[in-house]
Parts: structure tokens; sequence; C-alpha cells
């Protein structure tokens, strides 16, 4: 059976990724993800950062260098 992770990323203006953290727990992931995004400026919002969730069925599908909380 596939298994949901949660991917949370805070990306820069060109696509890196500046901060990750992935769990298995939806309300914890969309706790993140709200955290994310209240943590971006008004100034780096302008700037083109974002915050994103996704999901994906394999750790290995999860950024190296990101939080893992399972």
């Amino acid at each position: 059976m596939a298994k949901t992770i949660y991917v949370n990323e805070q990306l820069d203006p060109s696509g890196l990724v500046y901060t990750c953290i992935a769990c298995c727990n939806q309300e914890q992931a969309e706790a993140c993800h709200d955290s994310f995004e209240e943590n971006l400026t008004s100034e780096q919002k302008s700037l083109g950062w974002t915050a994103r969730l996704r999901t994906v069925s394999t750790w290995d599908d999860v950024p190296v260098n990101s939080l893992k909380l399972d």
C-alpha cells in the first residue's frame, strides 16, 4: 500500500529549495505549511519566494536535505 508523505518547501525566486520538512501526518504538514506561508515577509513574496505543500509516495522522492519526520 502506498504511503502519503507530505513535503513542505520554501522556495527562493529561482526555484531552489531553501527549507524543507517532510512528514506522514497531514495535520502536522498543513500546520507546517501555514507556518512557512506566514514566515515569508511581504518583501520575500514580492520577490517571488513561495511556500509549497506537495505529496509523494516514497521517501526516495523527498529532497535529500529535508528534515524527515515519521
